[in-house]
């Protein structure tokens, strides 16, 4: 069985012939998104899919094979919601709606496009939008929902995602790591200060040399001789 491991990069240019000829493997937007998946080629052949994490696949994109061949991805047709509205104002109403409850949608030009739920369906006609449930390929907005995969159908919006990962990591990750070995440090100075340091400070307020003659007696006669 041949491994697909690579996704060719979207700047390589390769030879539309070449593209032609290679073997398809279509795909529905959940096995897209899947970084390790056993498919099957469109000419039957049964491979491993084993791409970097994150990964999600779009329409067209042309993979590698462990032999060196190519194969090109094809956005297979499923069950989805196609949501029309009759004015912009209600497709943008449909469009906040969706994205307020983290649903992955493909925007058009006059339409939306989502997975099938028939929640989300009485919802979005609720609010005035007309809602078809049809059989297309479906391609959401890329980046959102791929972890930061940087994809070539969308390069500024990956190159944006991954700066924001970046400053947050630099910031987030390191007061993180910074307060928790603080937290560390301050918990064994603590213990290392409750049989010693806070005694010893109060002993030195009122009975310095009681304190020193029987600071080896524990805390109880420790107490004792220091508050005589």
């Amino acid at each position: 069985m041949r491994t697909i491991d690579k996704l060719v990069a979207p700047h390589l240019k390769l030879a539309p012939v070449l593209v032609k000829r290679a073997p398809s493997l279509t795909l529905t937007f959940d096995d897209r998104r899947k970084s390790r998946l056993a498919a099957t080629l469109d000419n039957g052949e049964e491979v491993a899919l084993v791409l970097p994490r994150g990964t999600v696949l779009r329409d067209g994109d042309v993979l590698v094979a462990d032999d060196g061949a190519l194969v090109r991805v094809v956005a297979a047709p499923e069950t989805v919601l196609y949501v029309r509205a009759k004015d912009a104002l209600t497709l943008t109403r449909a469009a906040y709606h969706l994205g307020n409850r983290h649903t992955p949608v493909e925007v058009g030009v006059d339409f939306l496009k989502l997975e099938y739920d028939p929640v989300l369906a009485d919802m979005l006609k609720r609010i005035g939008a007309t809602v078809d449930q049809v059989s297309m390929p479906f391609q959401p907005e890329s980046g959102a929902y791929g972890g930061g995969h940087k994809h070539g159908h969308d390069e500024t919006f990956a190159e944006d995602y991954a700066l924001a990962q970046q400053v947050f990591g630099e910031h987030h990750g390191h007061e993180h790591s910074h307060d928790h070995d603080h937290d560390h440090g301050t918990h064994g100075h603590s213990h290392a200060h409750a049989s010693h340091g806070h005694d010893h400070d109060h002993a030195h307020s009122h009975d310095h040399a009681g304190h020193v003659h029987d600071e080896s007696c524990g805390h109880g006669d420790h107490r004792h001789h220091a508050h005589r």
